[in-house]
């Protein structure tokens, strides 16, 4: 991993699992579970005004470029769910993710790392993650 500073900006985020989102086990899907980071993930960077659509529309897409994910328990339909979601930290062009999913009796039932890339939408290339956006993710941010 190259160089790169640690970050305490965190998300939670509730989510009720739906019916569609569980499998014939009546467990949540485990593909859902990205969709469920993807969410709180989206949340967190909101909290510094950064939003996908206004990423897209100024040329920038931000892709996962890795996952590594740990079923602990399952989750099941209609279970309140929090997913809590911290920078781990940034790099020159990724940003590293945590996350945690807890039940509504407060036990870890899932925990992940996502790592995001700033890709140019057109060239489909890594880029530098831009000076203002680094900024932005300062602001409620602190580095360690």
């Amino acid at each position: 991993m190259p160089c790169f500073y640690t970050y305490q900006m965190k998300e939670e985020l509730q989510i009720r699992v739906r019916y569609n989102e569980t499998d014939s086990m009546k467990y949540v899907y485990h593909g859902n579970y990205a969709t469920y980071f993807h969410a709180s993930r989206t949340e967190l960077l909101r909290k510094v005004g950064l939003d996908d659509k206004t990423m897209e529309m100024n040329g920038i897409i931000l892709p996962v470029v890795e996952m590594n994910v740990k079923y602990i328990q399952p989750a099941v339909y209609d279970e309140l769910l929090t997913v809590k979601t911290s920078v781990k930290a940034i790099s020159a062009c990724k940003l590293y993710f945590n996350h945690q999913i807890f039940n509504a009796n407060n036990v870890l039932i899932n925990q992940a790392e996502t790592t995001i890339a700033y890709v140019n939408s057109s060239t489909r290339k890594p880029i530098a993650i831009p000076k203002e956006i680094k900024e932005r993710l300062n602001i409620l941010t602190s580095k360690n």
